[in-house]
């Protein structure tokens, strides 16, 4: 047996025997006959003259960031340019895109199959006895699933999935219609190709359509919408103008020229525009049409309008010809600002300033969306006098002493231009009680009917008799 002491004795008597590493002479020579690469095998030398290679890459990386300090360089490689007009790169870019978008393209429904869906619902269904309803348990939506891939093709599979019938509103049953889903598949296929034939007109491929673009995609929709087709071939340009601007002043609130195709796959305005496949001889009154501002209807009297204005032909309006929109309705301060903000001077600068058609489409979709965002920001520019970001009760008075002006004129009886205001103020209920913002307007839900009172007395009629209005619009329902 051992004792402890001698155990510790002979343990201090190795650690003094054996010495440390980095002492011992072999050590040190292996060391250095490692370090110089002799005696080492090809694939040991290319280990080191890597490792050697990228620390000298890291080092200039960190020298030419040194350098930089904290102001970042240009991304300046080669990949990142565009490719030259008709070189080899841009033929294989437009190739690739072509055949990526044709792929997704074959990978959708068609008419046909779309019809064929349909009959598989109605006849694999079940009658809602207390409704009359078609609807469809789970097991029926995967026996329709099995049949449709059956008669269509695996191309329909993915709108079968457990989470697209969750999405659907289910009876007690646990049963969703049929209708809904149908509706939902069609809508699903119609903006996929939607996206893709504007991804085919977007010509530097980074996801947005600029004005010609949005004309072309709008140009070979109009032989496929019902409500089009007699569309005079001479017309056919200025309409296309007309339409897109449309996209242009919901999906571009900053003006830079471009719509993202996302935004314009999602806006109400692609709705609207497809609208128009309803057949004319169903019921599609003539008021509808005007309301539409992609109805052929409603682009004729913009463009009769523009015309109307442009006393002296020239393609452009003055502020004495815009004076004259809506019957001279609108006020002379707005006319004035509307110029101020959204009007651009002439080549020839000057005082002297005309409004484009372009702009004079954007001043029209303004004023008939008030309601909107988009609207509201535009006339929101022109209400604030100072620039500032707010409205005063100064402003207010202001705004609204042209509005009872051209009030008086017509007849009507006097009223306090103090009370108006007041009555503004309880409307919009302002984060502040001493100023108006932009965000107020649009969170009162009543900025557009503030808007109309400041700017229009026409507005300003309709705002004071909304009761006769409102009970004028109710007497005929209850007649029928």
């Amino acid at each position: 047996m051992y004792s402890g002491s001698s155990d510790g004795e002979g343990h201090e008597a190795a650690q003094r025997k054996i010495p440390p590493a980095s002492s011992m002479l072999w050590v040190r020579n292996l060391r250095r006959f490692i370090g110089s690469g002799a005696g080492l095998g090809s694939e040991a030398l290319m280990e080191l003259e890597t490792k050697r290679i990228l620390l000298d890459i890291f080092k200039e990386k960190q020298q030419k960031s040194a350098e930089a300090g904290t102001i970042p360089s240009f991304y300046k490689k080669a990949c990142s340019r565009k490719p030259e007009e008709g070189s080899i790169s841009q033929r294989v870019q437009r190739l690739a895109k072509y055949r990526f978008l044709k792929k997704q393209s074959d990978l959708l429904l068609n008419a046909d199959d779309l019809d064929a869906m349909w009959v598989c619902l109605r006849e694999n269904c079940v009658i809602d006895d207390a409704t009359g309803a078609e609807k469809m348990n789970y097991e029926d939506f995967c026996h329709i699933a099995s049949v449709c891939t059956e008669q269509i093709g695996p191309k329909c599979r993915r709108f079968f999935s457990p989470s697209n019938f969750m999405k659907f509103e289910k009876d007690e049953q646990g049963r969703i219609a049929i209708l809904p889903f149908y509706l939902y598949v069609m809508r699903t296929v119609s903006l996929t190709q939607a996206r893709i034939d504007m991804s085919e007109l977007d010509e530097d491929s980074d996801g947005f359509l600029q004005p010609h673009e949005m004309e072309a995609y709008i140009r070979g929709l109009i032989p496929n919408l019902a409500q089009l087709r007699d569309m005079p071939s001479g017309f056919v340009n200025m309409y296309c103008r007309i339409a897109a601007q449309k996209f242009f002043f919901f999906c571009d609130p900053h003006r830079r020229g471009k719509a993202c195709i996302k935004k314009v796959l999602l806006s109400n305005c692609l709705q609207e525009l497809m609208e128009l496949h309803q057949e004319t001889e169903e019921e599609v009154t003539d008021n509808e049409q005007a309301e539409n501002w992609f109805s052929l209807t409603s682009a004729q009297r913009i463009c009769d309008m523009f015309i109307a204005l442009d006393k002296d032909s020239s393609g452009s309006l003055s502020k004495q010809e815009l004076r004259e929109y809506a019957d001279g309705t609108l006020t002379e301060i707005i006319i004035e600002r509307v110029f101020d903000e959204h009007v651009r001077r002439g080549k020839s600068g000057g005082s002297s300033r005309e409004m484009d058609f372009d702009s004079f489409l954007d001043f029209v979709l303004a004023l008939e969306n008030k309601d909107t965002p988009e609207g509201l920001t535009y006339l929101f520019r022109c209400l604030d006098l100072q620039g500032r970001g707010y409205l005063t009760t100064a402003d207010i008075h202001s705004l609204f002493r042209d509005v009872h002006q051209k009030w008086i004129e017509g007849g009507n009886y006097e009223l306090c231009i103090e009370d108006v205001r007041d009555e503004i103020w309880d409307m919009v209920k302002p984060a502040d009680p001493l100023r108006i913002t932009l965000a107020d307007l649009l969170a009162c839900k009543q900025g557009g009917t503030v808007a109309s009172m400041l700017i229009d007395v026409r507005g300003f009629w309709a705002h004071d008799n909304r009761e006769n209005l409102l009970q004028e619009e109710e007497e005929p329902e209850e007649e029928s």
